[in-house]
Formats: structure tokens, C-alpha cells, sequence
């Protein structure tokens, strides 16, 4: 279960009986809050907050005047969050409404005043940023739509760099919230308004931009491509970015490293961005939060699972202290933790707990999103997941077979989503095709579980190449289809050892889902009657078992990232990328 973490918000004792009596005649004096600096007025909502008076405190940050003033407050930033998720908790949908009145603000201004426009440009950068912090990604999208406009309003050059800024910020919100279509079309804007101002001889940070589209093709599945976009936007990191910006480029490029099996790079690069979080931060930021899934993601790749686990579960603790429960980043850090735990109890049938994330995730979502958000997908999936280990071990007829069906609607929902959003030919598509396999398997579907295998399998090795991770996940399943239930052992074998020659390949003698597939061949070889290949394979089993042992006693993951220090600036990290193989 998360741990909660207690917000240090503790002025001093005679300034906070001011904010008390201040909050006591608050109707009273309302009107005159307005003139007070914007920290004194920030602590004053924060005590409306605090106290439980969120009708009040509703109407005074759905006007749009105050919460720019409120959004000044940067040191407050955290506080901001927990006020602003509590509002839309209660049913004040405040992001909407801010959002709205910038847009109708926006729309009614014209050229002739530009010093007002360049006001209302700067307010939506702030306003849009922190909407897209909390994870309202259509309200950003709206600010920033309207934004744009406005940055259009003159063609000169200064302008021109706030359109590219505006556009590289709507290919993350759209990516965040899967409108790809609109992601791409705020690219090749934000291309045109490159090549505009490098024309002009104009600074462009094209980091951020190839940042962004390494992330929206990593979203895709567009692996190649996101790591060509990942080398870009390195070899464009200057001294001049904020650390956000360079963060968030390095978070990326590790993402893209991981799916191109570079762990070493990703492991680099996503280190030092730890690094820089935490000194310009610390470790209660969401900022921390966003490394440290990304972090976990390159753990749980690299066979490191227990220790991704650990990770995960801290990203959401600090999401639930800065956002709440019913937020998008909160429930995908659930859904994080949810599939990583699924993978790290596989073996002992403990999944009340990754069920229970899951579950969770899926409620946030569906809470925020339509039923056919895209988001749903990947959750659904970790859900159906579970349920499908839980029936295999129910050993009640009934129940196996409740939960077998209910897996197999979400897997079908899932698979749907997935088509809609990216067609047939998609390494998504081939996961949802090969989640289904192993389901048809547990039904006993045995022929429409081979299908869904090769459908897999014939996906991921045109995209993917034929030694893929995700290929050899595939095979191993098919593999075992027609180990156990087909009997067709000369086909399985030569899968197995398929299987095994890419696990080791990618992560060594020691990988723990070798397991499965020598378990396989020794049960392949007993009924085959196969007797000195079978031992073979105890004796490799026990190898491997050894092998595991030896490294059963993880470093506390947590306590050595709260104190690693990188020995290298960024550019010499990135120097160091390039020189690696």
C-alpha cells in the first residue's frame, strides 16, 4: 500500500494566526484579497483548502484573473496541485473552466494590441504547463490551441518562437493523451516555424522538439524512429536549456534506448537524469516521480524486477501525495506497478496486489476518459493478465471460468483500442494478438491460440527484427502450446532453444525467463523419453538457479539513487553516449 508523505507547509506561528483570522472573515474581506501579493493570497486559499471550504475556494480559482496570479507562486507549486485536485475531486471541474475562459479571452483580443496579447501568451504557457503537470491534457491542448493563435496574430520574429514553443507543447499534451494525428500535425507546424527561424538566423531548441517526437514515436511503437529522433535531440542539448527541458530529453532518449535493447545508454542517460531531478527538486517533486518510472521501466527490462517494483511503488507514493487518487498520472504509476508486480509474483500466484493496482487503474480512467480512450487499453490488458493466472489457479470450475471470460473481454477491448488507434500491423497490435494466444491456451482454444501466436510472432519479426525481446517472448509462448497441449514436441524444441539463444543473447545466462523455458524442454524430453536431455536440462536448471542466487541481494535500490552522484556534466553524459558501441 502507498505511504503517505506529509506536506511540509508550516509558516510562521504570528503569520499564520493572520491567514487564520484573514480565512474566519473571509467573505467579509474577499474582495480585498485581491490586492495582496500573490504568495499571502495563495496561503490564504491554501487555509480554505485546508479547512474544507472548497465551494469557496472553487469560486475563487474559477476565475481565471486569480489563479494566474495564484500560478506566480512557483515555490508553492505542490500545495497548488493537492488544492487543485481536491477541486476536481469534489466535482468543481475548474480545469475546464479555466481552460474555457482562456480560450473565449484569447478569441476577443486583437492585433492592434500586441502588448496584451504577449500577456496572454505568457499567462498560456503558464496555465497550459500546469494543467499538463496535473494531467488535464484536453484542457492544456485547449489553452495551447488558443495560445497559438494568438502567436499567429504577428509574423514577427519573436512571435514566431512562441508559435514553435507552443507547438512542441502540443505534441506533448496531444501524445500524453494518445491524439497522435494532431501530435503529428503540431510537428510539421512546428518543422515550418523551424525552418522560418532558422532563416532568420534565430536560436530554435531543437532538442525539446526532437525530445517530444521521439517520445510520440516510442508511443506508436515507431521504435527505430524514436531512436533516431533520440539521437537528434542529444546532439542538440545546450547550455542554455532549463533542466526541465533537458530532463525530460534524456528521459526520452532512455525510453527509446531500452525498446532498441541499448540498456547501457539507457542506463546512462537516465541515471544522470535522476541526478539532475533530484539536486534542482527533490525527491517529493513530480518531477522525481516521472524519472523514477521511466527508471523502472529500464529495470524492469533488464531482468532487474524486484528492484522495478520498489521503484514503481515510490513514483506513485510521491504522485499520491501531489496529485490525489483520482488523477492520470496516478493511475498510470498504478497501472506501472501493477504489470511489474504481475511479472515478479508470476511465479509464486501472489496477484491480489497487482490486481488490486490495476483495478485501480482502470477506475481512475475510466473516471477522467470515455470508455474508448486509448489509455484503457494497456491497463485492461495488465488486468486480464492477472485474472487469467488467478482462474488457472482457482481450481473451482465456475470461477476459472467467470474469470476466463472476463479476461477475454478486456483482452478483445484491448485488442480493438489498439487496432483503432495504430491498424494490424503494430507491435501493440501483436502484444494484444499474443496476450490473446496465451488466454485461448488457458481456455483450451488450442487452434485459436496458434493462430493468435503466429499472428504475434509474424508482427514483432517484421518490425522488430527476428531477435527481439518481444519476439522471443512470443516464440516461448508459442512453444509452450506445443509442449503441453499439442503434443507437437520436434516443433516446440527447436522454439525452446529459439527462445533460450535470445534470452541469453540479450540478458545473459542468468535471465529469469529462462526458467520457463527449460522447464519446458525437461518436460518435452520426459515425455519424448528423451532421458539424457532431460537430466541435461536439470543440470542447466540448477545452473541457472545458481546463477540467481548469486544475485538475490539487490542494493536498496531507493537509497542508492538518493544518493548517486554523477561524475559527469551533461554534455560530457552525452559525449559518452556517442562513444559507446
Amino acid at each position: 500500500m502507498a505511504v503517505a508523505i506529509e506536506l511540509e507547509w508550516v509558516p510562521e506561528t504570528l503569520y499564520n494566526s493572520a491567514i487564520s483570522a484573514v480565512v474566519a472573515t473571509y467573505t467579509r474581506h474577499k474582495r480585498e484579497l485581491k490586492q495582496l501579493p500573490e504568495n499571502i493570497q495563495f496561503d490564504i486559499y491554501y487555509k480554505l483548502y485546508k479547512q474544507g471550504r472548497l465551494c469557496q475556494l472553487g469560486m475563487e480559482f474559477c476565475e481565471l484573473d486569480i489563479f494566474a496570479k495564484v500560478l506566480k507562486a512557483n515555490d508553492k507549486r505542490h500545495f497548488l496541485h493537492h488544492c487543485f485536485q481536491a477541486l476536481m475531486d469534489h466535482g468543481v471541474k475548474v480545469a475546464t473552466v479555466l481552460a474555457d475562459s482562456y480560450s473565449s479571452q484569447a478569441g476577443a483580443l486583437q492585433s492592434t494590441n500586441m502588448n496584451t496579447v504577449d500577456k496572454n501568451i505568457t499567462l498560456a504557457f503558464s496555465l497550459g504547463g500546469f494543467l499538463s503537470e496535473a494531467g488535464w491534457y484536453y484542457d492544456a491542448e485547449k489553452v495551447y490551441d488558443a495560445c497559438l493563435r494568438l502567436c499567429t496574430l504577428s509574423n514577427d520574429t519573436p512571435h514566431l518562437a512562441m508559435a514553435y514553443e507552443c507547438c512542441v507543447r502540443l505534441i506533448y499534451v496531444r501524445n500524453a493523451n494518445c491524439r497522435y494525428d494532431s501530435a503529428e500535425r503540431a510537428f510539421l507546424h512546428a518543422q515550418d516555424l523551424m525552418e522560418k527561424l532558422k532563416k532568420l538566423k534565430q536560436p530554435v531548441n531543437q532538442a525539446s522538439l526532437h525530445g517530444e517526437m521521439c517520445a510520440l514515436r516510442f508511443a506508436k511503437s515507431f521504435y527505430d524512429e524514436a531512436y533516431k529522433h533520440c539521437i537528434e535531440a542529444l546532439k542538440h542539448i545546450h547550455p542554455s536549456m532549463s533542466v526541465r527541458s533537458v530532463v525530460d530529453t534524456l528521459r526520452q532518449a532512455s525510453k527509446a534506448c531500452v525498446v532498441k535493447r541499448q540498456f547501457k545508454k539507457a542506463e546512462l542517460l537516465i541515471k544522470h537524469a535522476i541526478y539532475l531531478v533530484r539536486e534542482h527538486y527533490g525527491t517529493r517533486h513530480p518531477k522525481y516521480s516521472d524519472v523514477l518510472l521511466d527508471f523502472g521501466f529500464y529495470l524492469l527490462n533488464v531482468d532487474s524486477i524486484c528492484q522495478s517494483t520498489i521503484v514503481y511503488q515510490q513514483a506513485l507514493d510521491i504522485r499520491l501525495v501531489a496529485f490525489g487518487g483520482r488523477n492520470l498520472h496516478v493511475a498510470i504509476a498504478h497501472e506501472d506497478l501493477a504489470y511489474a508486480s504481475y511479472v515478479h509474483q508470476y511465479s509464486s500466484g501472489k496477484f491480489d496486489d497487482a490486481k488490486e493496482h490495476a483495478e485501480k487503474a482502470i477506475t481512475i480512467i475510466t473516471q477522467i476518459l470515455p470508455d474508448n480512450h486509448l489509455l484503457l487499453a494497456s491497463s485492461r490488458r495488465v488486468k486480464a493478465l492477472i485474472l487469467e493466472e488467478i482462474a488457472i489457479d482457482s481450481h473451482d470450475k465456475i470461477t476459472e471460468s467467470k474469470l476466463l471470460q472476463e479476461a477475454h473481454d478486456l483482452h478483445l477491448s484491448s485488442l480493438n483500442l489498439a487496432k483503432q488507434a495504430f491498424g494490424e500491423f503494430n507491435v501493440q497490435t501483436a502484444k494484444h494478438y499474443g496476450n490473446l494466444g496465451r488466454l485461448y491456451q488457458s481456455m483450451h482454444r488450442y487452434t485459436e491460440a496458434e493462430q493468435m501466436h503466429m499472428k504475434a510472432i509474424a508482427i514483432k519479426e517484421k518490425l522488430l527484427g527476428e531477435e527481439d525481446y518481444e519476439v522471443a517472448l512470443s516464440v516461448g509462448h508459442l512453444a509452450s502450446l506445443y509442449n503441453y497441449d499439442m503434443m507437437l514436441y520436434s516443433q516446440a524444441e527447436n522454439l525452446y532453444q529459439r527462445s533460450i539463444d535470445i534470452g541469453k543473447k540479450l540478458f545473459g545466462p542468468g535471465y529469469s525467463g529462462l526458467e520457463y523455458d527449460y522447464r519446458g524442454l525437461i518436460r518435452l524430453y520426459s515425455n519424448t523419453g528423451n532421458m539424457d536431455k532431460m537430466y541435461e536440462y536439470y543440470d542447466v536448471l540448477s545452473h541457472w538457479n545458481e546463477i540467481r542466487e548469486g544475485n538475490q541481494n539487490p542494493e536498496n535500490i531507493l537509497e542508492y539513487l538518493a544518493n548517486y552522484k554523477s561524475e559527469l556534466t551533461t554534455e560530457q553524459v552525452i559525449q559518452k553516449f556517442f562513444k559507446q558501441d
